[in-house]
């Protein structure tokens, strides 16, 4: 099977991936090549994940931006 492009994942799946190959890694269980893999899937999920999280960061700050005087309400599901 093959691997999803860690940009064309969900945030959550990729960090379960990302998770799954740490422990692996930690193990120690891996030869060389194998680790390397892992590890070079490793670093793109994590970059992939991070560039996930500024975006929202940012689009976090833009709508607090686009009314400052507007007061915080709970959220209540309706």
């Amino acid at each position: 099977m093959a691997l999803k492009k860690p940009e064309n994942m969900p945030y959550e799946e990729a960090n379960n991936e990302l998770e799954n190959i740490v422990s692996l890694l930690e193990k120690g269980d891996l030869n060389l090549d194998d680790a390397l893999k892992q590890f070079e899937r490793g670093i793109s999920l994590a970059r992939s994940n991070s560039k996930k999280l500024n975006q929202a960061q940012q689009q976090v700050s833009i709508l607090m931006q686009q009314d400052v005087d507007s007061p915080l309400q709970d959220f209540t599901q309706e």
